[in-house]
C-alpha cells in the first residue's frame, strides 16, 4: 500500500500493516520528513503518479483528509485497515477508506462512511451511522441508534447516549456526555455546548 501521511496517524497505519509488510511508499508534503520507522518517506505525490497498489490517507485531522480524498479520488482506490483484534458485526457496512484500531467494537447494522476513524477500544453500538471523514478517538462510546455527521470528532472517551444526532463538523471534547442532539459545526465539551458546560 502507499501511506499519505508521515506523522502519528502515519506511524500508526505502519505498525498496522504489521511492521510494516506491504508498504510500498510513503508521501508527506512536509520537506523535512524523510524517514519514518525505517521506510524512506518520499515528498508530495507527483502529478504524474500511477498507483498500483491501493492508498491510505494516514492524516488524523478530518478536514485534510476529505481534501487528499477529493484530489486522488479520481486516480487511487483506497484501502480499508481493520485491526485482528477489532470486533465488527457481519451485518456492519463500512465504505472504502476507514481504519478500525485495536479493540474497537463496531456493532450489527451500523453503517460507517468514507474515510472513518475508529480509533483504539472505540464503541459503536447497534444502528449507528457514522458520516464521512468522521473521527471516533480512542475509548469512545456510542450507544445505538447515533447518528454522526460528516467530519465530526467524538472526542477521546466521551460517551453519546442513545438516539441523538450529531450533526456534520462538530467537535465532542474529550470525557464529555452527550445528552441532546448536537447542531451542525457546534463544540460540546462537558455535559453541554461550549458556553454552557454542565
Amino acid at each position: 500500500m502507499y501511506i499519505y501521511g508521515a506523522s502519528g496517524h502515519g506511524r500508526v497505519i505502519i505498525d498496522l500493516l504489521e511492521n510494516g509488510q506491504g508498504v510500498q511508499g510513503i508521501f508527506d508534503d512536509d520537506p523535512g520528513i524523510t524517514e519514518m520507522l525505517g521506510h524512506t518517506v518520499s515528498g508530495c505525490i507527483p502529478e504524474t503518479f500511477i498507483f498500483d497498489h491501493p492508498l491510505v490517507l494516514a492524516i488524523g485531522d478530518n478536514a485534510t483528509r476529505k481534501k487528499l480524498y477529493q484530489k486522488y479520488m479520481g486516480r487511487a482506490q483506497f484501502a480499508t485497515l481493520i485491526h485482528p483484534s477489532a470486533i465488527i458485526s457481519r451485518r456492519a457496512h463500512l465504505e472504502p477508506g476507514g481504519v478500525i484500531l485495536e479493540r474497537a467494537i463496531v456493532k450489527v447494522n451500523c453503517r460507517l462512511g468514507k474515510q472513518v476513524i475508529v480509533n483504539t477500544g472505540a464503541s459503536i453500538d447497534h444502528d449507528c451511522v457514522i458520516g464521512d471523514f468522521a473521527h471516533i478517538a480512542p475509548q469512545a462510546t456510542l450507544c445505538g441508534g447515533i447518528q454522526v455527521g460528516e467530519g465530526t470528532l467524538v472526542g477521546a472517551n466521551s460517551t453519546v447516549l442513545p438516539n441523538l444526532k450529531i450533526g456534520a463538523w462538530c467537535k465532542i471534547g474529550a470525557g464529555s456526555l452527550v445528552l441532546s442532539d448536537v447542531p451542525d459545526g457546534a463544540t460540546w465539551i462537558g455535559r453541554g455546548l461550549k458556553g454552557q458546560q454542565g
